[in-house]
C-alpha cells in the first residue's frame, strides 16, 4: 500500500505498468469514442510543434510532413514505444522525458502546442495549460482533444460515480473539462467541438498576440 504517494510520481507509475498494453487497449476506443480526434488535432498543427504527454506516438502519423515535432512523456516505457513508432514512421521526432507541469522550454518556444487524451490524468492540469501557454509564441496555436463532463446529467452522474475509482486507481478524471480554463489562461478559443453526447471535446485556442 502506497500512503501519500506524491501524484506525480503516482501517474509515472501507472503509465510506466500501462505501456506495454496501451496501444491494444486504447485502439477500440479510438474507433468508437473518439474517431477522427487525432486528426482533427493534428491537421491543424503548423510550425515547431510541441506534443505534452506524446505517450506511444499514436499522433505521429496524422502530423504533415513539413511540421518539426518535440515530444514530452512522464514515462520511459511508454517514450521508448514512441521513439520505435517515429522510427518505423521514417519522422524525425525530438522525443524527451519531461513533466507537463513544469516543461523544460523557453517561453514562446514553439508555434503549436499539442494535448490529446493527457489533461484527465495529469495531477495539476491547470499548471499544465499555464506551461503549455508559456512555451507557445502569440499567435502560436493550442490544440486540445479529450474526454470530458458530458451536457447530459444522467450521463454525467455516470462519470461522476466512475471517476470515484479511476481517480483513486489510476489519477484519472471522467469529469474536467479543460476549455473553460483556457480564457484564464489567456487563450482565445476559435474552434471547437463536443461530440458523442458531450463526452468529447476538441479545441483550438489562439494565444493572442
Amino acid at each position: 500500500m502506497r500512503i501519500h504517494e506524491d501524484p506525480t510520481a503516482k501517474a509515472r507509475r501507472v503509465w510506466e505498468a500501462m505501456a506495454p498494453r496501451y496501444d491494444r487497449e486504447i485502439s477500440l476506443l479510438e474507433r468508437i469514442w473518439f474517431a477522427g480526434g487525432r486528426e482533427w488535432v493534428c491537421s491543424r498543427a503548423t510550425g515547431r510543434v510541441l506534443e505534452v504527454a506524446v505517450g506511444t506516438g499514436r499522433n505521429l502519423p496524422f502530423y504533415p510532413l513539413e511540421v518539426r515535432v518535440t515530444g514530452v512523456e512522464l514515462s520511459p516505457a511508454m517514450l521508448e514505444i514512441a521513439r520505435h513508432r517515429a522510427a518505423e514512421l521514417g519522422r524525425d521526432v525530438d522525443l524527451r522525458e519531461a513533466d507537463a507541469q513544469a516543461l523544460p522550454f523557453a517561453d514562446a518556444a514553439f508555434d503549436t502546442v499539442v494535448c490529446t487524451l493527457s489533461l484527465c490524468a495529469i495531477p495539476d492540469h491547470a499548471r499544465a495549460i499555464g506551461e503549455m501557454t508559456r512555451v507557445l509564441r502569440p499567435g502560436g496555436k493550442l490544440l486540445l482533444l479529450d474526454h470530458v463532463a458530458s451536457r447530459w446529467w444522467p450521463i454525467r452522474a455516470g462519470q461522476r460515480v466512475l471517476e470515484a475509482f479511476t481517480i483513486r486507481s489510476a489519477g484519472e478524471h471522467m469529469t474536467r473539462r479543460p476549455s473553460p480554463m483556457l480564457a484564464e489562461a489567456g487563450l482565445w478559443v476559435t474552434e471547437s467541438q463536443r461530440l458523442k453526447a458531450g463526452t468529447v471535446e476538441r479545441v483550438l485556442a489562439i494565444k493572442p498576440s
